[in-house]
């Protein structure tokens, strides 16, 4: 079963995450994707480390069912078949430096007179226009102007995000613009330019704790894994080393939670825990009690207690206990993808669909496929004066 975008096709002129992973998306759901690479090196990612058979873990998180092109962005050849590429091209997304796109011709002014059904997606880190526009931008840059290094991390230290949330929020935001370009112009016939600011995504992306500090409000306050207003919910240690994240709701959960978990029912309604408001202020007082009775237990254990309880709970995970999670192995949720350096798991896209199957290609070797392009755009391919 074919994927709903098959018979689009989208040229990624990306690198590193944002871009990467919007055109993944894509590519997954059926697109032609071919990625514009550097002759030799490619994409800066390949780079980063060799933790994946050889490979680098971000490059492959973000680039399977690709094809590569390798092509010198300088080269006057290079010219020609980007032209020829982009006259046939439904989708160009782009995170060149700012302002080089529009040098190279290849901004949405110039590519609609040619191909008026073109959409452009640039990618950059603060967008189009403004005092930033020029500004260098990395996720840990971009975490801390849109202050979620502020709120993220212990009372005494600050912290980012463990992955690369800014990139994958520009990433999330450049894919869905696109299907809604795309579904524009099957009703209008015209393409369109979208302009993602990393910024901006990353900024939505701080909801609540935004409004929480409205017209100077104090922000929500560090707490480490723990809930910054409801009690108990967070990590608790078990007395077998381990940790269990559990949250309480409201007063039922409360009341289930000191019956069945902790065993004590006079816990319920002790004065000084008999509301979240009191629970959250007096936590100091609560904690050990919880964390005495805790360290009887194993963390099996006490997940069984939660379970019985009905209260909300998890495993601590590390990425080893994911690779082997038991939820996502009975979903059959892992498939194989091929790479240069043999086959590799790869999670399929969240969205299990009954109406088409995930593409699920290889991950390319740099300028995998410049011959096959080149010659379905009919132009010579030449090793020695290949672009």
């Amino acid at each position: 079963m074919s994927g709903p975008l098959t018979g689009i096709r989208v040229v990624d002129m990306t690198t590193m995450l944002s871009g990467p992973w919007a055109a993944m998306i894509l590519a997954d759901q059926g697109a032609d994707v071919i990625k514009v690479e550097r002759p030799g090196v490619g994409d800066f990612a390949r780079a980063y480390d060799t933790r994946v058979n050889g490979l680098a873990s971000h490059f492959v998180w973000t680039n399977r069912s690709k094809e590569s092109l390798a092509l010198d962005l300088k080269h006057a050849a290079a010219t020609e078949v980007l032209a020829r590429l982009l006259e046939g091209a439904d989708v160009l997304v782009q995170n060149l430096a700012p302002g080089a796109a529009a040098r190279m011709g290849l901004d949405h002014a110039s590519l609609a007179p040619v191909n008026p059904r073109i959409v452009v997606c640039d990618i950059s880190g603060y967008g189009d226009g403004g005092p930033y526009t020029e500004k260098k931008a990395y996720d840990l840059l971009i975490q801390s102007e849109a202050g979620f290094v502020s709120i993220t991390g212990t009372p005494e230290t600050p912290a980012k995000a463990g992955n690369s949330m800014a990139d994958i929020a520009a990433g999330m935001y450049a894919y869905t613009n696109i299907l809604a370009a795309l579904m524009h112009r099957q009703q209008t016939g015209e393409g369109q330019r979208i302009d993602v600011s990393m910024l901006e995504s990353l900024t939505e992306w701080m909801s609540y704790p935004l409004y929480y500090a409205f017209d100077g409000a104090p922000p929500p306050p560090r707490t480490g894994a723990s809930h910054a207003t409801i009690y108990p919910y967070g990590p608790f240690a078990a007395g077998d080393g381990k940790t269990v994240m559990l949250g309480l709701q409201n007063e039922r959960e409360w009341m289930q939670f000191c019956e069945v978990v902790m065993q004590n029912k006079t816990l319920a309604t002790d004065p000084r825990f008999n509301s979240n408001s009191l629970r959250h202020e007096n936590k100091s007082q609560l904690e050990p009690i919880i964390l005495k009775e805790f360290s009887t237990l194993g963390a099996a254990q006490v997940i069984e207690r939660l379970d019985q309880a009905q209260i909300a709970n998890a495993r601590m995970n590390n990425m080893a206990d994911l690779w082997t999670h038991p939820q996502l192995k009975a979903r059959e949720r892992w498939l194989e993808v091929d790479t240069p350096n043999g086959k590799l798991p790869a999670l399929l896209p969240p969205g299990q669909s009954d109406a088409f199957d995930y593409t699920m290609g290889a991950i390319p070797s740099v300028g995998e496929h410049t011959q096959q392009i080149l010659a379905e755009l009919g132009i010579t391919w030449s090793k020695p004066s290949t672009p």
